[in-house]
């Protein structure tokens, strides 16, 4: 314990000595094949194209910490190079099955062990939020994925049948499929189900949760609102497609330039509803007497 507390009193250097390279450089090399898998899907997948701004969200999130560090305890942990371990041996695992998520998650227990290896156990609890903020950039597991679309789709259609015949447009659904009057037929696709607005809003309301807010409840409430304004914002989405679709066309209500204007609105939309309740709560709710400030 003495031990410890000497070490304390000594401010530990932000950046890693040679061997802390090292070893940073080892994992960096070791996890390439894993961000080439997580930058493809990132790309493929419009519901994954944050992937790219995550990890520079988390360092970000890190460096707020840059005054708190140096005076923290600085020790090697045995603990840490064990969780090291088993990260890179999931993610040897992930790559022989093909299984991105699998990989991506072991990502952050690489991380996870390599700072708790080299700096110890106060410097990982420092950077919880930073390394735990990297689950966003990871897939998630096509078994949960294609049912959750599915079922979204289904709720879009649904809901959206009332609106569409409260503006005076009589549509009828067969599943996720409208039918205008003419005969013609919408089908509710991905882009339209809501998933891309709640995975890519998800990551951003925990963002301005932490850094924002203090208390649970002035968080929770903050993230929970992501999937009522994303799917707000979807159906919005919908119900005005189907009215270019009937006044227009279904090609220019399904053609890319509306698809991408729209996409790009719903989400931009969402990002001010977000900013819009976090102000609210500011001004309306009263922040806990004794909170952290983050």
């Amino acid at each position: 314990m003495s031990d410890v507390s000497q070490r304390a009193d000594v401010p530990s250097p932000l950046w890693p000595t040679p061997l802390e390279g090292v070893l940073i450089l080892a994992i960096v090399l070791a996890l390439v094949p894993t961000w080439i898998e997580l930058s493809e899907s990132w790309r493929r997948y419009d519901y994954y194209s944050h992937g790219f701004l995550v990890p520079l969200a988390a360092l970000w999130a890190a460096t707020a910490q840059r005054n708190i560090l140096p005076k923290l305890p600085r020790e090697r942990s045995a603990a840490g190079g064990l969780l090291l371990g088993v990260g890179l041996a999931l993610n040897l695992m992930g790559g022989l099955a093909a299984i991105v998520s699998l990989q991506g998650a072991s990502v952050l227990l690489c991380v996870a062990g390599g700072v708790w290896f080299a700096r110890g156990l106060a410097w990982l609890r420092s950077l919880v939020f930073s390394i735990s903020y990297l689950i966003f950039m990871v897939p998630v597991p096509d078994a949960w994925i294609t049912p959750l679309i599915a079922r979204l789709q289904l709720f879009v259609s649904a809901t959206a049948i009332p609106l569409v015949n409260g503006i005076g447009i009589p549509v009828e659904r067969e599943g996720n499929v409208m039918w205008l009057p003419d005969g013609t037929s919408l089908f509710v696709a991905e882009a339209c189900s809501g998933i891309t607005s709640i995975l890519t809003l998800l990551p951003l309301a925990v963002f301005l949760a932490w850094f924002t807010q203090q208390g649970f409840a002035r968080r929770a409430v903050l993230v929970a609102s992501v999937i009522p304004l994303a799917m707000a914002g979807n159906l919005l989405r919908v119900v005005i497609t189907v009215w270019v679709a009937h006044h227009h066309s279904v090609e220019l209500a399904t053609g890319e330039t509306l698809h991408n204007v729209a996409g790009m609105a719903t989400y931009v939309v969402g990002c001010l509803a977000l900013l819009a309740i976090g102000r609210a709560m500011d001004r309306f709710v009263p922040r806990p007497a004794s909170g952290r400030s983050a």
